[in-house]
């Protein structure tokens, strides 16, 4: 069975280029080159909450006033439960596993709100963890962090970095991180607050915590959520899927400290990265739908190619 996480923490030392700038989202780039948006998602109607004795916890207090596209009953059906990380400001990170039916055969993690202010990327997880409670026969564990950045989703207004003011997904200990994200930061950003990489790798809770359960739940995919770029990333040796619903693949490089960078390029590791349209809204139901449909597809060809022992590097076989 494919493990990118066999060798832990071996794999190769290649040193990181320094990577191409980030595009202007969609939005600001001239129509002719523009990836037709997908229709949005209106705001659902708020639903009533049940009485406070009713309640399950305290998560959806937050996720559901503050997330486009969640009702009450859908977060309350994600069951999800504190993890074993906290934020900086010491929220619990959530956390929600979705066991199958039939013999595993894979680990998927599915990652949302790494920034925070990127709220539909929080919103997306929840409804795929209702499809993944649909569907245990297809022998995946699914591992989902809707909201790996509490603290920048629920600070009004939320802010794409944590609440030390660190960008999470330029924390991650990719080769050279000392020289290039630094470097990067300064000299390709001009020190945008917005992308600060942090004092040195790891130097978070949040990022931390995510590297720590890199390492317990040893996935054969990751499966990353942003917005707004309106495009499909991927980063591993893997062939990449072409697409999911609307979205086209668009290998945007690589960035010092990125999750993609770290576990796709330098540990070997699949990583599909969903940038959705927007940030505020999400794509409607039907949509999400699609791209769930999309990835399975491209997981039961590729992923099964490669538990098989195909084309497989050696460092990722067992």
């Amino acid at each position: 069975m494919l493990s990118a996480w066999a060798a832990w923490p071996g794999g190769a030392d290649a040193q990181s280029a320094d990577p191409p700038q980030m595009p202007a989202p969609l939005a600001a780039q001239p129509a002719s080159t523009a990836t037709p948006a997908p229709a949005y998602a209106t705001l659902v109607e708020r639903d009533l909450p049940p009485p406070l004795e009713q309640r399950k916890g305290k998560v959806c207090d937050e996720f559901w006033t503050r997330l486009p596209n969640v009702t009450w009953a859908l977060c309350e059906a994600a069951e999800l439960q504190p993890g074993e990380g906290r934020s900086v400001r010491g929220r619990p990170i959530y956390v929600r596993d979705v066991q199958p039916t039939a013999e595993q055969r894979l680990r998927v993690l599915v990652i949302g709100g790494i920034h925070g202010d990127e709220l539909s990327s929080a919103s997306v997880p929840l409804h795929w963890i209702q499809f993944a409670k649909a569907e245990p026969e297809q022998g995946i564990l699914w591992r989902f962090i809707p909201a790996l950045n509490p603290d920048g989703l629920f600070d009004r207004p939320s802010r794409r970095v944590n609440a030390n003011g660190v960008d999470l997904n330029r924390n991650f200990p990719t080769p050279n991180w000392e020289h290039d994200a630094t470097h990067y930061w300064t000299v390709r950003t001009r020190k945008d607050p917005r992308r600060y990489p942090g004092v040195e790798p790891l130097s978070e809770p949040e990022s931390r915590y995510l590297f720590e359960e890199m390492q317990r739940f040893r996935p054969h995919l990751i499966v990353s959520i942003h917005a707004p770029y309106g495009v499909l990333d991927f980063d591993g040796p893997q062939e990449p899927p072409r697409k999911l619903g609307r979205l086209s693949l668009n290998q945007l490089g690589v960035f010092p400290g990125s999750l993609g960078h770290y576990a796709g390029v330098h540990k070997g590791m699949p990583v599909v990265t969903v940038e959705l349209v927007s940030a505020e809204l999400t794509p409607r139901n039907v949509e999400i739908r699609r791209m769930w449909d999309d990835l399975h597809q491209w997981m039961g060809i590729t992923l099964a190619q490669a538990d098989a022992g195909e084309d497989v590097p050696p460092r990722l076989r067992r």
